[in-house]
């Protein structure tokens, strides 16, 4: 039998890479995003390419109830979670905290640290009761570091960092691993969200060095669930090679 995935944010970037190397290694996928057409569009590419079963739940995690309402009533035979990967996220805006948009504020927070808890509350007593399971948060070097004008991105993924450690300590008795992915400049539509669509300005982040690609994380992130049972990843950084910290590159490479 399948071990069962599931994936938040799974129409692009990271979460669209997780789905795809977890198909890869013959995990059934419940995957999680906004966009309808994208969710169906990469379903039947999975199954067609790796004769997986696919879930498809299009769900705003930002609304509580409408999680809660999708988690429940999945047919029992999905409820057999072994991992959950809290992918979704995003960052708006890059402003001073005295300039910054107060919706951009509410949609990062909403996204990076409420449904991220929404997910979590939801999937996690499934794990307990099969007594079995591996959380998995994608994090941010931004949840170990603050730069200019991240402010409150930042501070969502200081949340991330610990809630993650939280997390494991109230479910170490439970045998439930927990680890925190944190990666560095990636080049996927996060950019573009951040600058309000602007592309140029998204592509700029990127000029003279290679950023990491969202299937480098989810290499890394497929590996975690790899290890023997007594083994767990806490805390993993992933950098690309020219960047030392948040505000630190090599552009010559």
């Amino acid at each position: 039998m399948n071990k069962i995935t599931l994936i938040t944010g799974a129409t692009s970037g990271i979460g669209k890479s997780c789905a795809y190397i977890f198909a890869k290694h013959k995990h059934d996928l419940i995957i999680i995003g906004r966009r309808a057409e994208r969710l169906e569009d990469i379903s039947q590419d999975l199954i067609s390419k790796y004769d997986i079963n696919v879930l498809q739940l299009c769900v705003d995690i930002r609304n509580r109830d409408d999680v809660i309402n999708a988690i429940e009533s999945m047919p029992n035979v999905w409820k057999k979670i072994d991992v959950l990967i809290n992918n979704a996220g995003l960052a708006v805006g890059l402003s001073t905290i005295q300039d910054a948009e107060i919706d951009d504020w509410e949609r990062m927070i909403d996204t990076n640290v409420k449904g991220l808890l929404y997910i979590s509350r939801a999937v996690i007593p499934l794990m307990i009761r099969n007594k079995r399971g591996h959380v998995i948060n994608i994090g941010s070097i931004a949840g170990k570091e603050v730069y200019p004008n991240g402010n409150i991105y930042c501070a969502t993924k200081h949340a991330v960092d610990a809630l993650t450690k939280g997390m494991r300590i109230d479910l170490v008795e439970e045998n439930i691993k927990v680890t925190q992915i944190a990666p560095g400049a990636i080049e996927t539509e996060f950019s573009i969200v951040r600058f309000k669509g602007d592309k140029s300005k998204a592509d700029s982040i990127y000029d003279g060095y290679q950023p990491l690609s969202p299937d480098d994380v989810a290499n890394v992130t497929y590996y975690s669930t790899t290890l023997p049972s007594h083994v767990n990843i806490n805390d993993m950084v992933i950098m690309p090679t020219a960047q030392a910290s948040s505000m630190v590159f090599n552009k010559s490479i």
